[in-house]
């Protein structure tokens, strides 16, 4: 045994009495009374090394003078008391991390390969632990009494991550808060998915080739709320309020990925369920019909459906059935897609703009519109001409006669229909 604890053993072996190595008994004593307490390591590094003392553990209670098993440490195999052991060992801010990686991905991996993903776990953590934004004195009450309603209902919990992001609230149009994390970070080195959610615009052809009468809408409630996020992807959504760290036991708001996630997990539980025709936008849905007994029946059938996938809904987020509804804020009738007059009321109320910032503001309000609008790069071309950083700002008699008749147009665009033809 000594021949092979000269040439591979870590540092914790170098203080064996020859007693010792000869002895199994004290052996075993002195290495459980080595390797086994809490704290044992504190960084990474530390880690690495406390994990191939287990490993040479792992080739002292085998068998030493088989020549075919390797005495290497690095080369030795991961199981899963060495796996235990270095989680209960390491420091708070990677146990809770570490402790929810999946066992069976571990399975026949060595312990240099558990020791490079452990490296490229650190860096990931280094790279996208971000600090809380500055939040506005109003905004303090309303988030703190959501984070203590949202940990009451199990959606969030407490936690230890080297991972964080910051809190970026939303103000509902209602004035309520939603918590939202920015995952900027962690979004761009998130891996595209193969599945997306279909475009907004593309959708409106559905219902406007069905010329129907009567139609009703379905939001689900907190949609990503009901759908359970797996604990090993726990720690990379972490975020930090009040000094303590919470992280999400459901798909989060702000990640890329969520709406994709969303919408498929919705989209497959309503093909399980042969739901009647619909459309569905992530969690908005929409039937119609030529009577309203029929939308009535398909509007049942689809929350059926919805409540067996444990989804939640609220009877005021089921509207109609109508001959008249608000779907993905456009406007349906007839089979005809329009604009709100609300949107309409606010874009010909505003003034002409003074600065390149509201030029952009406008165009931005104009945006989701742009695609019902014959010829509408051409007409707000000299629009997009002052907004640029290289221009100085200069409104003139170009910019008034684009402003004035881009305004013209929504206002007439009254039944709109998706422009197939021309720019735009």
């Amino acid at each position: 045994m000594g021949k092979y604890l000269g040439q591979w053993a870590p540092p914790m072996f170098w203080n064996l009495t020859p007693e010792q190595v000869q002895n199994p008994e004290k052996l075993v004593k002195y290495l459980e009374k080595v390797c086994c307490h809490p704290g044992k390591w504190t960084t990474v590094e530390r880690g690495i090394q406390y994990l191939k003392e287990l490993a040479m553990l792992e080739v002292i209670y085998d068998d030493l003078d088989n020549e075919q098993l390797s005495k290497d440490p690095d080369e030795v195999k991961r199981t899963q008391p060495m796996w235990q052991k270095l989680v209960w060992s390491a420091p708070a801010l990677y146990a809770s991390s570490l402790a929810v990686m999946t066992w069976k991905d571990g399975e026949g991996q060595t312990v240099d390969e558990l020791a490079g993903q452990l490296w490229q776990y650190e860096e990931s953590a280094d790279r996208y632990h971000q600090q809380q934004y500055r939040t506005n004195r109003d905004s303090l009450i309303p988030i703190h009494k959501l984070i203590h309603r949202l940990e009451s209902q199990g959606v969030i919990s407490k936690t230890c991550s080297p991972f964080n992001s910051p809190i970026w609230p939303v103000q509902k149009p209602n004035g309520e808060r939603r918590l939202t994390v920015d995952y900027c970070g962690l979004n761009e080195v998130m891996p595209p998915l193969s599945a997306a959610v279909p475009d907004v615009l593309e959708l409106q052809y559905e219902p406007e080739s069905k010329a129907a009468k009567w139609y009703a809408t379905i939001d689900i409630a907190n949609a990503f709320f009901s759908i359970p996020l797996a604990a090993e992807c726990r720690p990379q959504f972490a975020f930090t309020w009040r000094g303590i760290q919470y992280t999400w036991n459901r798909l989060p708001q702000g990640w890329k990925h969520s709406p994709t996630i969303c919408h498929g997990l919705i989209q497959t539980a309503m093909e399980q369920g042969e739901a009647p025709e619909h459309l569905q936008y992530i969690d908005d849905i929409i039937v119609w019909g030529n009577t309203a007994e029929e939308v009535f029946e398909k509007g049942k059938k689809i929350v059926q459906i919805l409540l067996k996938a444990v989804f939640a809904i609220k009877q005021s987020t089921v509207k109609g059935p109508a001959q008249e509804i608000q779907f993905l804020g456009i406007k349906w009738q007839d089979g005809h897609c329009q604009i709100p007059m609300d949107v309409i009321n606010k874009i010909t109320a505003m003034s002409p703009p003074t600065s390149g910032k509201e030029t952009q503001a406008f165009l931005g309000i104009l945006g989701f519109w742009r695609m019902h609008i014959p010829n509408y790069s051409l007409i707000v071309s000299p629009l997009y001409q002052v907004t640029w950083k290289k221009n100085n700002f200069k409104w003139g008699p170009e910019q008034r006669q684009a402003f004035e008749q881009i305004k013209w147009e929504i206002v007439h665009a009254v039944a709109l229909g998706p422009v197939r033809a021309g720019q735009d």
